[in-house]
């Protein structure tokens, strides 16, 4: 064989073992996709499986199927689904009054010590929620014993701790919804003459509004759901949802927990696909 044709016989043996090479790396990824979801969806079925067990205490193969364990659930845990509603709520709502416009000064104004702001607002997100929850404990018994006023187990306590966790997500999803957002509209109508109150309202908070409702939402989920913290901070006669399932295991292990847990999967589910129907949710969450 003549040294032209060395290269090109080369290349004839470097293409099958190119293309096997590409085969494996996309059965590689297909596998590992296939693993992914598996982890994911896999404990999401188990729980939606367990829920219909018609057993009292856990045990497989059920003697039967039941949807009875929903319907208990109101009975059950009522009152623990309206504090912690409540307490989402005004988390909620506190967090959008204090990130909304933290957001709009961090992402449109530059000033000393923004990085500092920035870094106190998400902070909490590094803070483990048992040492969050130990601390604000902390602090209130200390503020209750110098005062005297009624701090440790009181409902302001707990949704000021709430806001101290849900504010940063507000910040950061605001944040977001304005970082692809051009300046050149909000220049545009303060040049004609709009006040910065008007520009903030008439442009700046509809530029936002995405960010705004994914902030709002995940401060609510946050917030409804949180444990680690809040078993430090609810007091006698409140308790939340999450600490009266956690309660109620000690005591009891059937199909009720597992029931209560898809329902919360329903409503948080359907919710982001509403959401994400109406205000584009995948845009602020990339």
């Amino acid at each position: 064989m003549d040294a032209a044709a060395l290269p090109a016989a080369a290349r004839l043996r470097a293409a099958p073992a190119g293309a096997v090479a590409d085969r494996a790396a996309r059965w590689t990824g297909r596998v590992l996709l296939a693993a992914g979801a598996a982890l994911v969806f896999l404990p999401l079925l188990l729980t939606v499986f367990l829920s219909v067990f018609d057993e009292a205490i856990l045990a497989f193969p059920p003697r039967g199927y039941t949807l009875a364990w929903y319907g208990q659930i109101l009975g059950k845990f009522a009152g623990p689904i309206w504090t912690s509603t409540e307490i989402a709520l005004a988390a909620s709502v506190c967090a959008l009054l204090a990130g909304v416009p933290a957001g709009i000064g961090l992402a449109r104004y530059r000033f000393r010590g923004r990085g500092i702001v920035s870094t106190l607002l998400l902070s909490p997100l590094t803070v483990p929620g048992v040492a969050l929850g130990l601390g604000i404990y902390v602090f209130a018994v200390w503020v209750e014993e110098n005062t005297g006023a009624p701090l440790s187990g009181s409902l302001p306590i707990l949704v000021a701790a709430h806001v101290l966790i849900t504010t940063p997500w507000v910040v950061r999803l605001c944040l977001a919804g304005l970082a692809n957002h051009d300046r050149a509209a909000e220049e545009a109508a303060a040049s004609l003459g709009a006040r910065p109150w008007t520009v903030i309202w008439r442009v700046t908070l509809p530029a936002m509004r995405p960010g705004i409702v994914a902030g709002a939402l995940f401060a609510f989920i946050i917030s409804f759901e949180n444990l680690e913290m809040t078993i430090f901070l609810v007091g006698p006669g409140m308790n939340t949802l999450p600490n009266a399932v956690l309660q109620y295991l000690i005591y009891r292990i059937d199909p009720l927990v597992a029931a209560v847990a898809v329902v919360q999967m329903a409503l948080v589910g359907a919710a982001l696909v509403a959401l994400d129907r109406f205000v584009r949710l995948a845009q602020v969450l990339k």
